[in-house]
């Protein structure tokens, strides 16, 4: 058995090859559904290991602009405590302009991931709701975010 099939419960290698070509093809939230990225994104969370999730999280990050980075930041920092998971804003001004830069972002979303495995992707709307902007439909940066690390980490686990 290869280390995908070991990693997606027997899922086939060919479909995540297409889901990830398409996730590389143009802006990071064409081509992909929804309701793909996050049950990808659910497919992945909390089966890497903590390093692959937090590189491939940067990479993904990487291709959203600065602004889109911060607004994604913004988000999870506001809604995290609602899921138990406090996140300091040192500078108590409502803003951290950390979240700029896409390491900074995936070591926060990659210590969420490993407190609560999935977390991520229902903080930004998958599976019922809430996410950015009023669902994550309504908003690819959330779609872009979760689809990329789910895309990245299997192409990494890959080789």
């Amino acid at each position: 058995m290869d280390m995908l099939q070991g990693l997606l419960g027997g899922q086939q290698r060919q479909e995540f090859d297409d889901f990830t070509t398409r996730y590389e093809q143009g802006a990071p939230w064409d081509g992909i559904s929804d309701q793909e990225a996050y049950g990808r994104y659910q497919q992945v969370a909390g089966r890497i290991p903590p390093d692959v999730y937090q590189q491939s999280a940067a990479d993904a990050f990487g291709r959203l602009s600065p602004q889109q980075r911060m607004q994604l930041g913004q988000h999870i920092r506001q809604r995290a405590p609602q899921y138990g998971v406090p996140i300091q804003d040192f500078d108590q001004d409502g803003r951290d302009d950390r979240y700029q830069d896409p390491q900074y972002l995936a070591q926060v979303t990659s210590r969420i991931d490993q407190q609560q495995p999935g977390l991520l992707g229902q903080m930004l709307g998958g599976g019922g709701g809430g996410g950015m902007g009023g669902g994550m439909l309504e908003n690819p940066i959330a779609k872009a975010a979760l689809g990329g690390i789910a895309a990245l980490a299997v192409k990494r686990m890959m080789g």
